[in-house]
Parts: structure tokens; C-alpha cells; sequence
């Protein structure tokens, strides 16, 4: 049962960073293990957004796909998503967005997951493992690639 949070503040508004989480299309453009992302349905309700969508990750030789649902909260600068279908037993990811002041914000990661085969988890869990620590800094990278980077860069944290 592996889990992996952290925070990390960047030199970027929660807006700004939520926006670029939820822009999961871009995903394979930018994020660790991501070989393609298809988004099956949209729904859009207040300030609530519902994507049910497809991630294939890849490592080596090994690929697999799995369904999520992803919920964005626009209006409290949240994302979670949830496992639908695949390789895994259970898969549970949060995102939360915090402004700090000076145009900058804390980035709060969290996931929690279960491959569904043993041998599976063996082969990929190490290298999921080293993937997540790598998310938030990945996302920093494409949000000064997108929005510039203006502000001094700030120390990481968690």
C-alpha cells in the first residue's frame, strides 16, 4: 500500500498551478511515466468539473492503462481523483493549491495506491515511487515554461 505526499511551494499562484494540474491532456507532454492521456467525458456543474479519463503509463517494456475519475474544484483550488478501472486494487490522488502572498503558493500532493497484481507492483512500485517524488517539481518546470518565472526561486519543502 504505498503512499507518497508532499508540499512544495512554487514561485506561481494557486490559480495559476491548479490550472496547470488540470490540464490533463497536456500530461504527456511533461509528466514522469505518462505515455498518453484521453479524456472519455467532461461534465461541468458550478464551480465543479468531471473528467472521467484514460492514463497510460510506461516504463521499459511495461505498459499499462487505467480510468480515473477527476474531480476539479475550481472554487476551492482542489483536484481529486479516483480510480475507475485497471491494474489496481485502489488508487486515491489529491491535489490542493494555497496562495502564500507574493505571487507565490503551496502545492499539496498526496496519492495512495494498491496494484491489483503482486508481481506487477514489484516491478513498477519502485519506479512509480521514484515518478511521484518527481510530480510536483515536473509541474514546476512546465508552470515556468507557461507562465514564466518571474519570481526568485523559492526553497522546496516536504
Amino acid at each position: 500500500m504505498p503512499e507518497f505526499s508532499s508540499t512544495r511551494r512554487v514561485r506561481h499562484t494557486a490559480r495559476d498551478m491548479f490550472e496547470l494540474v488540470a490540464d490533463v491532456e497536456r500530461y504527456p507532454e511533461f509528466v514522469p511515466l505518462c505515455e498518453a492521456l484521453t479524456v472519455r467525458s467532461r461534465r461541468q456543474k458550478d464551480a465543479r468539473t468531471m473528467l472521467i479519463a484514460d492514463m497510460t503509463v510506461g516504463y521499459k517494456a511495461i505498459r499499462e492503462t487505467f480510468t480515473s475519475q477527476v474531480l476539479l474544484k475550481h472554487d476551492v483550488l482542489e483536484i481529486d481523483v479516483s480510480y475507475v478501472d485497471g491494474p489496481f486494487r485502489y488508487l486515491k490522488n489529491v491535489w490542493r493549491f494555497v496562495d502564500c502572498g507574493q505571487g507565490c503558493c503551496d502545492v499539496h500532493f498526496h496519492i495512495d495506491y494498491e496494484f491489483r497484481n503482486r508481481m506487477l507492483g514489484g516491478l513498477m512500485g519502485a519506479m512509480f515511487d521514484r515518478a511521484f517524488r518527481k510530480f510536483s517539481e515536473a509541474f514546476e518546470r512546465r508552470a515556468d515554461v507557461i507562465y514564466g518565472s518571474t519570481h526568485p526561486r523559492v526553497a522546496a519543502q516536504g
